[in-house]
């Protein structure tokens, strides 16, 4: 394209400048113009470089988009020091020392320029020039994008940084630039960085994507609000504050990171409102270092697409979360090392596969009416040093409430877990903890489970409808103290537990009775030390009676007929031997799979007791444990959990329910695998010992079974328990009444039929369980119909009828 011409409009009064010229150069154009003229540039190619010094306007003429360029081989092709106006030019620069255009001084408006260059900077503003950058394009695959240093300032409106070989924006030298719906994309460093003291950067509106770095990284005593901006599509973390650095994020959506969402460092301080975080590969938030604080307030934290806490605070860090929401995340909040500390307030944390919230390293965990839901595990203090408060917080759906292990001392007050599969609260390995007003409802597990001596303190604490117990404690630590319980109380009767578990002496706590019975007296499950006299054998029944108590049970057919042919086995054996012959080698490890609810835990209870009566089994007494009790949090502890389990049932059995949890599908850093290896070796090593039982359902079993070789080897069979049929659940419900002294009035047994066959059989159909709090609910409907009545008599006060029934899920 040919050179054209360049038309001066003179606007000044003198008369000799009253007419227009026309100049083969913009040099010479801008040499003849003053303040104030007008400079039309006609369509083609300007191989100058132009220094604006004068407050003209600078006008592309009306045309095709880049009809009037600007291309010198070397050098600046555009410096503006003056207040001038420059529209609709397309610049080009070849030197990647220099930038394409420079900014020194003034307040100029620059607007329409498309700038395709290979300059050390697109557009730079430095010193005084306080530019107004509008709907302007920046092509630069060399250097930075835009740069605003040493000073510079002003504001760039709807601008887009097309490419970038360094970053998008770049402010420093206290820059102070505001960015208003501008679209930085495609840069080969940050999106937007701000970095040293006094350097700043607003920005209203924003997109930043598809980013081979940080979306926006803060560094250096920086500073930085951004409103209304989305970050996305990066290849490193969404945001990086580093060394004192501050920044505001309000209404912003950082998305699609394969790193952390933000990463925070060296005393940097985020102030996060109303924001978004979601599908970031490592941490949503990552904070580290001691001074480092995030605020977080009404934000949403989701989506985790790796397998890293959504919200991680180390090293001394500081993170504060008030009406936020943290789901569908691997954990949720990690917080770990002496100093730091984490404030939640009124959040929610749901879906979370493993872990709400850890505590660990002498960490502090400040919880205040939360809620946590559908959770792996929901609190675990984990360590000595570590701890926190729990305060007006609910957890639910989660497989264990709180834990709280290896000397972790937090407060947990007016806390409330619901339908947790294995405990409310937990606590093992010298943990201690203050439980105040908590309460436990609907556990499929335990309520409060205290073992290994734990110097636990219960206050009015309450626990409903827990399968296994309310409250279930190991015997005194060997400095004789244990947990202290105080006017605590539970819908149980006081003894938990079966026959056939030992009973200790009560430990020297302080417990008083509750509303509906006494809390159990805490009982032994921790074996003595081998060297210490072994404890006295239980006193053992005879196999019949005990097959007696099997056959009694409701339904099972097929589970009875397993036993009694295994039991037959080993007799045979033994009378065989007896009688100088061999004997068939019968491997009593089992397998029971089968929905809950359906009397696993009670038959391997019997089948111990049949053992044991047969003098295959010392004690035939059932060890219960599940995932929590085996599986520790750091390399190593679990070989020691497992084998101090295995332990426990020398001379009994050994029942882990919910098996196939040590081997999660995702199990990449799992130490789930560990305590199966540990097992089987133990299994190997000390075959006459213990029994062995492994329950769960019976596809997750399948897949239990095949992640060792050598598991399946150890278990002789398999016995699946049926789901009980509405016949049974009747049954059960009978056997129910006659054990309270109730009866099913007329036509009660025909509805509750109706109601077990129409009762929904999902996941969460608990069988037995079913049956039992079914019956619990249909007294206290009726004892709701009965308070009404003046003076009840015997039949009132007795019979159940169909109204009694709760309605169907």
């Amino acid at each position: 394209m040919a050179q054209g011409t360049v038309q001066v409009t003179h606007t000044g009064t003198s008369r000799w400048r009253r007419r227009t010229g026309e100049y083969t150069s913009l040099t010479a154009a801008l040499e003849a113009a003053a303040d104030g003229d007008i400079l039309t540039v006609a369509p083609g190619t300007y191989r100058e470089n132009l220094v604006v010094d004068r407050a003209v306007t600078l006008l592309g003429q009306e045309g095709a988009a880049g009809s009037v360029r600007i291309a010198p081989p070397e050098g600046v092709p555009l410096a503006v020091r003056a207040s001038a106006q420059v529209q609709g030019l397309h610049i080009e620069g070849q030197d990647a020392a220099v930038p394409a255009v420079l900014v020194e001084d003034g307040t100029p408006e620059l607007t329409g320029l498309r700038i395709v260059t290979r300059s050390a900077a697109g557009i730079e503003v430095r010193g005084g020039g306080r530019p107004t950058v509008r709907a302007c394009t920046v092509d630069n695959p060399a250097g930075v994008g835009i740069a605003v240093v040493d000073g510079g300032g002003g504001i760039f409106e709807e601008c887009e940084v097309i490419a970038a070989g360094q970053s998008g924006v770049a402010v420093r030298g206290g820059g102070r630039p505001r960015l208003d719906r501008c679209r930085v994309h495609h840069a080969a460093g940050a999106g937007l960085s701000v970095t040293g003291d006094h350097s700043s950067l607003e920005a209203l509106g924003c997109e930043i994507y598809e980013i081979n770095g940080s979306g926006v990284q803060i560094a250096s005593r920086a500073a930085a609000v951004l409103t209304d901006c989305a970050v996305h599509r990066v290849t490193g973390n969404g945001v990086t504050l580093d060394t004192d650095a501050v920044l505001t994020l309000a209404d912003c959506r950082v998305h699609d990171v394969p790193e952390n969402a933000v990463d925070l460092r060296s005393r940097s301080v985020l102030t996060l409102t109303r924001s978004e975080v979601a599908r970031f590969g490592r941490n949503g938030l990552s904070v580290w270092d001691p001074g480092t604080r995030v605020d977080a307030h009404r934000c949403e934290i989701h989506d985790g697409t790796g397998d890293y806490p959504a919200v991680w605070v180390s090293d001394g860090a500081t993170a504060v979360l008030e009406g936020c929401r943290v789901h569908d995340v691997p954990d949720a909040l990690c917080v770990l090392d002496r100093g730091s500390r984490a404030d939640v307030v009124d959040s929610d944390l749901s879906q979370v596969r493993n872990i709400a919230v850890s505590v660990s390293g002498g960490a502090t965990a400040e919880l205040d009416d939360c809620r946590i839901s559908g959770a792996g595990r929901g609190a675990w203090f984990r360590d000595h040093g570590s701890g926190g408060t729990l305060a007006n917080c609910t957890i639910d759906a989660a497989q264990t409430g709180v834990i709280v292990t290896k000397g972790a001392d937090p407060l947990i007050e007016r806390t409330t877990v619901t339908s947790p599969t294995e405990a409310g609260f937990y606590v093992s390995a010298g943990g201690r903890g203050t439980f105040q007003g908590c309460r436990v409802t609907g556990s499929e597990g335990y309520g409060f489970h205290i073992i290994d001596g734990c110097r636990s303190t219960l206050r009015k604490c309450r626990t409903e409808r827990c399968a296994r117990g309310g409250f279930e404690f190991a015997q005194a630590g060997a400095d004789g103290e244990g947990a202290v319980v105080e006017e605590c109380s539970s819908d149980e009767s006081t003894q938990l537990g079966s026959p056939a578990t030992a009973t200790a002496p009560p430990a020297p706590a302080t417990q008083t009775a509750g509303l509906l019975g006494g809390v159990p007296s805490p009982r032994s499950t921790t074996p003595a030390a081998p060297e210490a006299a072994p404890e006295p054998a239980p006193e053992t029944r005879p196999a019949d009676t005990v097959l007696a108590d099997l056959d009694a049970l409701v339904g099972l057919a097929s589970v009875k007929r397993e036993v009694r042919a295994l039991t037959d086995m080993i007799e045979v054996g033994r009378r065989r031997q007896e009688a100088g012959l061999k004997a068939a080698s019968v491997r009593r490890h089992l397998v029971f799979t089968g929905s809950p609810g359906t009397g696993k835990t009670t038959v391997a209870r019997l089948y111990g007791e049949i053992l044991a009566a047969l003098g295959v089994l010392d004690r035939g007494h059932l060890v219960e444990v599940s995932r929590v009790d085996l599986v520790g949090e750091h390399i190593g502890s679990t070989a020691i959990r497992t084998q101090e389990a295995f332990d426990r049932a020398r001379g009994g059995v050994l029942f882990i329910d919910e098996a196939y949890a040590l081997s999660p599908e995702d199990s990449g850093r799992d130490f789930g695998r560990e305590a199966i290896d540990t097992l089987v070796k133990l299994m190997e090593d000390h075959r006459e010992a213990v029994v062995v039982i492994v329950a769960g359902y019976t596809t997750e079993m399948e897949r239990f079974l095949s992640v060792n070789p050598g598991v399946a080897s150890r278990f002789s069979r398999t016995i699946t328990f049926s789901d009980y049929d509405p016949d049974e659940l009747l049954r059960i419900v009978e056997q129910q009444a006659d054990e309270h002294e109730y009866r099913l009035g007329p036509g009660t047994g025909e509805a509750l039929h109706k109601y077990f066959t129409a009762l929904p059989k999902g996941p969460a159909f608990g069988n037995g369980r079913t049956a039992r709090q079914t019956f619990e609910a249909m007294v206290e409907r009726h004892a709701g119909r009965v308070a009404q009545l003046s003076a009840p008599g015997t039949e009132e006060l007795t019979l159940l009828y169909p109204e009694d029934l709760p309605a169907l899920p």
